[in-house]
């Protein structure tokens, strides 16, 4: 039974998440998110290079220091909760920029609207598939991800 739960772990499962880990992820996506959108003014200035940044006023080196703990944070606390899914995170930004979400702030919240309705379709998937069993949501994730991510990578136009 161990061994079946450090599975479904390793490859992203919903399967075994209750309330307590709702709630868990419901508080820290409050949390970890808020200084996110108080921040989308420095998202918008860090592109246009360091000097820059720093004429402005913008501290770069503590900037770039916290939004790197907060995406640290944001992605231990997703897997613990509920496994590694990756390609979920690598696929939502660039949903959000070919949609036509540009600005950074418009573009954060369509990649987090993008990235869980993306974690929706693949836990339906992974619950209706072969009923009444269920595959990880992990598979289905790749399986929605991988071609996805080729065709990004194979991809000719020119990349910004």
């Amino acid at each position: 039974m161990r061994s079946y739960i450090l599975m479904t772990w390793i490859s992203g499962s919903t399967n075994r998440a209750g309330t307590l880990e709702a709630w868990t992820a419901i508080i820290s996506l409050i949390v970890l998110t808020a200084p996110l959108i108080l921040m989308t003014r420095w998202f918008a200035i860090l592109p246009l290079g360091t000097v820059l940044a720093r004429s402005v006023g913008l501290g770069v080196t503590s900037t770039r220091l916290l939004l790197a703990v907060l995406a640290a944070l944001i992605t231990a606390i997703s897997s613990f909760l509920i496994g590694p899914l990756s390609l979920t995170g690598l696929i939502a930004p660039h949903l959000s920029k070919l949609t036509g979400f540009h600005r950074v702030h418009h573009s954060l919240r369509a990649a987090m609207l993008i990235g869980a309705g993306l974690l929706v379709l693949a836990d339906w998937l992974s619950r209706v598939v072969i009923y009444p069993y269920q595959v990880p949501v992990g598979l289905f994730a790749a399986l929605i991800g991988g071609p996805y991510l080729l065709w990004l990578l194979g991809r000719k136009e020119p990349r910004a």
